[in-house]
């Protein structure tokens, strides 16, 4: 059986090799490519008379998935899978696996870094400090006796909503179905629009599907507290972020910390984010932890030994 690696997975070549020992002691192949392309043909080189297709975060199109009849498992070394063509995999009977759970305390700790450095202005004081001044002009703002509003409580928006009880936070939360456990420890759900109404900090934390796609538009940001904050630290396109950026312009929002954007960076220079207030921005760092790439290259290895040996794990399709 022949196994391609399609992308770097933030670790070393030899680190990649070593998690894989246990499959390629059974005389399967591993191929890795360290350098990413998106070149279709390139791409279909690369999968030509594999078996095991693994990538993280980069496209792979249908074209590309259809182009060889041998493919039976796409690996993901991420959490999301909107970046492959699904309905490809389905019409070919290929089975896609992610690896859940890797990046969870990482997105978390995050999450927490982008509100506390709104709340705290950290971004613009160290540029003051830095030019000999004082905090004056800036506030200083607590977390603890905050609304956290946490959107979908899956295990990050979990985890998020547990750190935010630790806090001293009053959190509510809305998803789909609801965490007993999350309702025992005292968080309270509601529809997306009281929730919205009723925060002092929005974070988001939902898989991007066609249900969520623009999910907070203009006129839920509207719903919104006009010193409220929100994150988004799961995917862009759940915001429509050029009417974020008008809702921060005008002074209907208190502030944003986004990780996450419509397309990958670097973003172009007139992307509409760039220029708004009371706005911290990371160029899609909440999964990347040097301790969260190791963990996710292991999920997606055991993957497929659980795939060799007929029971699938992490499964989507």
């Amino acid at each position: 059986m022949k196994i391609v690696v399609l992308e770097p997975l933030g670790i070393k070549e030899e680190e990649i090799r070593a998690i894989a020992k246990p499959i390629t002691d059974k005389g399967h192949e591993l191929i890795i490519h360290n350098e990413k392309t998106t070149e279709i043909e390139e791409l279909k080189k690369r999968i030509q008379d594999m078996d095991v297709v693994v990538l993280a975060n980069m496209p792979l199109k249908g074209e590309v998935i259809e182009s060889n009849d041998k493919l039976k498992l796409i690996s993901v070394a991420f959490t999301g899978v909107d970046q492959i063509d699904l309905e490809a995999c389905k019409e070919n009977h290929i089975v896609v696996s992610n690896s859940a759970g890797y990046s969870t305390p990482s997105v978390a700790e995050l999450t927490y870094g982008l509100i506390i450095s709104l709340l705290r202005n950290i971004v613009p004081l160290d540029e003051a400090t830095r030019n000999g001044k004082t905090m004056a002009g800036f506030s200083q703002t607590d977390l603890s006796g905050k609304t956290l509003g946490v959107i979908g409580t899956g295990t990050i928006g979990s985890r998020v909503a547990e750190i935010g009880l630790a806090f001293g936070c009053n959190v509510i939360a809305y998803n789909r179905s609801e965490n007993e456990g999350l309702k025992n420890k005292g968080v309270v759900y509601l529809s997306l629009e009281e929730l919205l109404k009723e925060s002092d900090i929005v974070t988001i934390h939902l898989p991007l599907t066609k249900d969520t796609r623009g999910l907070i538009d203009a006129e839920k940001l509207k719903l919104m507290k006009k010193n409220a904050l929100i994150i988004n630290i799961a995917r862009g396109p759940i915001i429509d972020n050029a009417a974020l950026a008008e809702a921060l312009k005008n002074g209907q929002l208190g502030g944003a910390g986004i990780d996450v954007f419509d397309m990958e960076p670097p973003l172009p220079s007139g992307y509409p984010l760039l220029n708004t207030p009371n706005t911290v921005l990371t160029p899609h760092i909440g999964f990347a932890t040097k301790e969260s790439m190791k963990r996710r290259a292991e999920i997606t290895f055991e993957n497929i030994i659980k795939w060799i040996e007929g029971n699938p794990q992490n499964r989507v399709i």
